[in-house]
């Protein structure tokens, strides 16, 4: 009888405890995301000199907690200037595979007009030959200019 009387799911970790060693276990996988976040910056950064992306790396992995305040700090608003010009250039890389793929490359202004020019004179060529006539000819002018 002295077996029943214990509870079914006890254990000696309590339910407090169990809530401490998850908060310290987010916090440790949110610094390890700071930490991986600042050496990526570090090796973005084309103005950094090898020397400089080396004693920021041994700052960073030596003293951790030290080297990520310090770095912070001293270059924390360079790093979201740095993500914002990244995110620029893929999104331009995307655009252009975009009409690279879809075949409408993006034309100047020059260009567009030269177009224009070019669709009128083939529409005006297919006038010439009997194959539109005035009327189909003018709605298909009208399209194309406005």
């Amino acid at each position: 009888m002295n077996e029943l009387a214990q509870p079914v799911a006890a254990t000696g970790y309590p339910l407090l405890n169990l809530f401490w060693t998850m908060l310290w276990f987010f916090l440790w996988v949110v610094f390890l995301m700071v930490l991986f976040r600042i050496l990526t910056d570090v090796f973005r950064d084309d103005r950094l000199s090898g020397w400089a992306k080396a004693g920021w790396t041994v700052l960073v992995i030596v003293l951790p907690f030290l080297g990520a305040l310090i770095y912070l700090v001293a270059r924390g608003k360079g790093m979201g200037e740095r993500d914002q010009r990244e995110i620029e250039k893929r999104d331009a890389r995307f655009r252009a595979y975009v009409q690279e793929a879809a075949g409408t490359p993006e034309h100047a202004p020059e260009q567009a007009s030269a177009t224009h020019a070019d669709e009128l004179a083939k529409l005006a060529d297919l006038k010439q030959r009997g194959a539109l006539s005035d009327d189909e000819y003018a709605r298909a002018k009208t399209k194309i200019l406005t």
